[in-house]
């Protein structure tokens, strides 16, 4: 009998609340998004789509949950401890092949500059790490985005690389890309390795 992959449905720091999306967060997530486009229009070319209705907004999240549940992709929402506003979003994403876990992340336009982005970085590296067992964790940015390669700088991985045109700006222009990594056996000695949180599975059951 195979081994039941562990899977971390919510995630509680000292902050935040960090869950898979349900289809009924689609008004609180319109609204987050709402609330930041002029923000996130310079980094995210998925915001050039927005806005979005609430209908298309409950669609995409039922997605989201989909490949969730199945093990695909891990998308999640940023809630405050109370769940009742989105202030962002973040993933475990697979993109970065097998054993590996890319983490993505913005930050709604009233919470930037709080440290939330480095403390859900954490969060997730940490889960990455002693939960899903990969081996390597990365985090891809825009070498302009100062904010951004700030988050895995301060969590202590390694400016690997910057890949040259790799992806597009928003408004489709070549663009560079930042690589940091963190490997298995350098997450031990990292101060990631002491953080503590709860991490619950689909049953509530806590994972650590």
């Amino acid at each position: 009998m195979s081994e039941i992959r562990k899977i971390a449905y919510k995630i509680i720091t000292d902050r935040t609340v960090i869950r898979c999306w349900n289809p009924e967060d689609a008004p609180l997530l319109k609204s987050a998004i709402d609330d930041s486009l002029d923000h996130l229009r310079d980094w995210m070319p998925w915001a050039h789509q927005e806005p979005e209705t609430v209908q298309a907004k409950a669609a995409r999240l039922r997605t989201f949950r989909g490949k969730f549940d199945l093990d695909q992709d891990y998308v999640y929402g940023i809630f405050n401890r109370e769940e009742t506003r989105v202030i962002g979003g973040t993933g475990l994403h697979t993109r970065a092949g097998e054993d590996a876990r890319e983490i993505g992340y913005w930050i709604h336009a009233d919470y930037i500059n709080q440290g939330l982005a480095t403390e859900v970085a954490a969060a997730l590296t940490k889960v990455a790490f002693e939960i899903n067992r990969v081996k390597r964790v990365e985090i891809h940015c825009d070498p302009s985005n100062l904010r951004s390669a700030r988050v895995p700088e301060k969590l202590g991985f390694v400016h690997e690389a910057v890949l040259r045109n790799r992806t597009e700006t928003p408004d489709g222009q070549p663009r560079d890309t930042m690589l940091w990594t963190m490997l298995d056996d350098e997450y031990p000695l990292s101060k990631i390795k002491q953080l503590n949180l709860t991490a619950l599975d689909a049953l509530g059951e806590n994972l650590f």
